[in-house]
């Protein structure tokens, strides 16, 4: 929507920051298989990609904000919420005993 807004066509884009991130969940994956520590490290890599996305999102509204774009700040500004939402669940995955099982599990 936000696209068409600027009457652009929507175009996938490799991004190289995200890949890294997977690239690191990837290798928790593989570590961690079967360890107790594998819930919360892959919580910790979800939420890499969160934060990232978070602080795409931020900037984005900000531009669109300056740029006068109401209508496409608010499309972002609602993608960004569900953004921080998901974060906070994850927070509650961890604060919930996912980190506390694995640091009990590493004593």
């Amino acid at each position: 929507e936000v696209f068409e807004k600027f009457g652009k066509a929507a175009r996938g884009k490799t991004c190289p920051a995200i890949d890294g991130i997977l690239e690191e969940g990837s290798e928790i994956l593989e570590d961690y298989d079967g360890a107790p520590a594998l819930d919360a490290g892959l919580v910790a890599a979800a939420q890499a990609v969160e934060h990232y996305e978070i602080a795409r999102y931020g900037t984005l509204v900000a531009w669109a904000e300056q740029m006068g774009k109401a209508d496409v700040a608010a499309l972002l500004k609602e993608t960004l919420k569900e953004e921080v939402a998901t974060d906070e669940a994850l927070t509650g995955l961890g604060e919930g005993g996912v980190n506390q099982r694995a640091l009990q599990a590493a004593a």
